[in-house]
């Protein structure tokens, strides 16, 4: 079974982290920072390549010829992600307050954060219609109490945070980028490592958040994070096994 097998390679990395040096890993840290903020961004329309996004992240450097509003998308995008990181290594399981300061991080010089949606929204190209406006508290109410106590693994957990919240849509933007965080979030604190869902392959995605949306059915978005969660936990191994030899 492969969520018994990414248990073991996650114990196993978890294990033997300390045979990487501190600086490889921050140089692992920083290039996900710049990837995920580069597709997060991506995927709902920045046009920032990935050598800008790393210009802003890494370097600090601002970049021309982009709009003030894409540049702060990746800029908030990371402060985001620092906010995240931050409140996993102290011990903090994702609430209702850490959402809305991550939003509101995501949203800073962009719009207002925090504010849930006052009227109804479409999903252009979407099949399923988030529910009315008035009954988005009742929602949300449901979902934060499924993140306290549930049946789902560490991985099925990740993809219900980030499915169920697109599927209530409760903000008017940012969304999507906000749900994707709210994944990551979920397997960070269960000792696994973030993904990043690529730019390039957001039709296959859109199609399988839709079938969770229509459907109910969650596995393929299980399946998609055990996918790139063991990418990741391999590409990890790898460098410790060339540690030992």
């Amino acid at each position: 079974m492969i969520y018994k097998k990414l248990i073991e390679k996650r114990d196993l990395l978890n294990k033997n982290m300390d045979l990487l040096s501190k600086e490889l890993l921050e140089n692992y840290s920083i290039n996900f920072d710049v990837n995920f903020a580069h597709d997060s961004t991506a995927i709902e329309g920045n046009t920032l390549t990935i050598m800008e996004t790393k210009l802003l992240i890494e370097d600090k450097v601002s970049v021309g010829s982009k709009s003030l509003r894409e540049i702060y998308e990746v800029v908030n995008h990371n402060k985001a992600w620092e906010f995240v990181k931050k409140n996993v290594e102290d011990g903090n399981d994702l609430n209702e307050d850490i959402v809305k300061e991550i939003y509101r991080i995501l949203m800073d010089n962009i719009t207002e954060g925090g504010i849930y949606r006052n009227g109804d929204v479409l999903i252009t190209g979407a099949k399923h219609t988030p529910p009315n406006h008035f009954i988005i508290r009742f929602e949300l109410n449901d979902f934060y109490k499924t993140l306290k106590g549930n049946d789902f693994n560490e991985l099925a957990l990740a993809a219900y945070t980030h499915g169920e919240f697109v599927k209530i849509h409760p903000f008017v933007d940012g969304n999507g980028r906000l749900s994707r965080i709210m994944m990551n979030y979920q397997l960070l604190k269960n000792g696994f490592l973030p993904i990043s869902i690529k730019a390039n392959d957001k039709n296959n995605y859109y199609d399988i958040l839709e079938e969770y949306s229509v459907n109910n059915n969650l596995n393929p978005f299980i399946e998609l994070i055990y996918k790139l969660e063991e990418e990741q936990l391999d590409f990890y191994l790898k460098q410790i096994k060339s540690k030992i030899k």
